[in-house]
């Protein structure tokens, strides 16, 4: 990981982080408020179909590099072109807090 140049960082994103709101029946409402806009390097990494349910659905994979920064799990999600990514994996390849790869999802 360490021969990521920065210049391959070129696609802008947005975290996103959960908030939850009470709806009176037990469950609640989530919202997403935006955290940070990031440069990342953004790989596709194949599809997938599963059951869901009783329907299929069908799933994009892709790895996200960013710049390291702390707080990121995997109940956030990220925005990349008007698609919600949702962060399924979240690590820091070579241990020296520069960069985090976050494996991500877009469930279609």
């Amino acid at each position: 990981m360490s021969g990521i140049a920065i210049g391959e960082m070129r696609e802008r994103v947005t975290l996103q982080s959960p908030s939850r709101t009470p709806d009176g029946a037990g469950g609640a409402e989530v919202t997403w408020t935006n955290s940070a806009p990031v440069w990342a390097k953004v790989e596709d990494r194949g599809g997938s179909e599963r059951l869901a349910g009783e329907r299929l659905a069908a799933g994009t994979k892709l790895r996200l590099t960013i710049r390291y920064r702390s707080g990121i799990t995997t109940e956030m999600r990220v925005l990349w072109n008007e698609r919600a990514l949702n962060i399924r994996a979240v690590g820091d390849p070579d241990g020296r807090k520069r960069f985090l790869v976050l494996d991500c999802e877009e469930e279609t």
